[in-house]
């Protein structure tokens, strides 16, 4: 039987043909899966795509129609909120041909741009977009370009998916809970946000639109308390230290995501503090660690691998039919509540 290619080079469609003594398009059919390929013609192939170690090219498969990729645009790597949905996309995708390929944008406009124009240009058969920065043209001209479903923002296309949660309900919960318990202080930590158009989008926004809403709906009005870092570690235990600063320190803070609240719990400890003891916290996300026993974290849960599993199957469906309606799915949140919070 012929030998493969030398070192160094990529084995290709005809290294497996010469290897298994067919012709190319024997190799292509048992590739395609194609009627005409007989049980002993596809054992042959398939022997000398294994001992070859024969992989298709995406790009030359993209030529041809679709690569079986699927692009996955996180903000930032670090949130182990983001982990919850790839698992979500993961699953629903696991049993199919498509495989999954992240980037990290790191909150950034510019660098997103890149992202997202890197898959295009890879010729990805569909992008899933987490809580993205783009511009709504911008998000509609890539989803007018390759199959797009958006994560996290409120905005709605009749171009693209939505999955989202229903953050203003989230954020109510929070108030609710520690109102409850007996606290008038409730602060909140929030993402920083200047563009007008994604105040309304943004879930960051969205929820802190709700904590103000809810503070005014429990008589609290007057104690409302924002402090604008950003949705990081560092952002919890900046936002943690200038609250405690006040001349008048809360008695509760809600973080808008649990990745802050981590860096809340940092402040306090720093500070000669505890939760709930002197300060209670909540966070938002219902993440791994937040059930972690010494941390025992009140949020919410805003089901992150189910809204994975709601990307993922979208964007099959659109796939398979880039002209259907677009579709928005909204999950509603819940509270689950932990030792990080108590009586004031």
């Amino acid at each position: 039987m012929p030998h493969g290619p030398g070192p160094g080079r990529r084995v290709t469609i005809v290294d497996v043909a010469r290897h298994a003594g067919v012709s190319t398009t024997a190799v292509s059919k048992v590739l395609r899966r194609a009627y005409g390929a007989s049980p002993e013609m596809q054992a042959r192939v398939r022997a000398a795509i294994e001992e070859l170690g024969y992989r298709p090219s995406a790009a030359a498969r993209g030529l041809r129609g679709r690569t079986y990729t699927i692009g996955v645009m996180l903000p930032d790597l670090r949130n182990p909120f983001f982990a919850d949905v790839l698992d979500g996309v993961e699953a629903e995708l696991g049993g199919t041909d498509y495989q999954v390929l992240i980037a990290s944008a790191g909150n950034d406009e510019p660098a997103e741009a890149r992202v997202t124009d890197a898959m295009i240009d890879r010729n990805m058969d569909g992008v899933i977009l987490i809580a993205p920065l783009s511009s709504g043209p911008r998000l509609e001209r890539i989803a007018r370009t390759v199959p797009t479903v958006v994560v996290g923002r409120h905005g709605r296309s009749a171009v693209h998916d939505t999955v989202a949660d229903d953050d203003l309900t989230g954020a109510g919960l929070v108030v609710a809970h520690l109102a409850a318990l007996g606290h008038r202080r409730i602060a909140h930590i929030e993402h920083l946000e200047k563009d007008p158009v994604r105040l309304t989008e943004m879930p960051n926004a969205i929820r802190a639109d709700g904590y103000r809403r809810a503070m005014h709906a429990h008589g609290l009005g007057e104690h409302i308390d924002v402090a604008s870092t950003t949705y990081t570690q560092r952002g919890g235990y900046l936002g943690a230290q200038e609250l405690l600063a006040r001349p008048e320190r809360p008695t509760a803070i809600f973080a808008g995501a649990d990745i802050v609240a981590m860096g809340v719990l940092d402040a306090l400890a720093e500070a000669g503090l505890s939760a709930p003891a002197d300060i209670s916290v909540a966070g938002y996300d219902n993440t791994t660690f937040a059930a972690f026993g010494p941390i025992s974290l009140t949020t919410v849960d805003q089901a992150g691998h189910q809204i994975g599993v709601n990307a993922a199957r979208l964007l099959l469906d659109r796939v398979a039919d880039p002209a259907r309606p677009a579709a928005q799915v909204r999950l509603s949140p819940t509270l689950i509540t932990r030792r990080s919070t108590g009586p004031v």
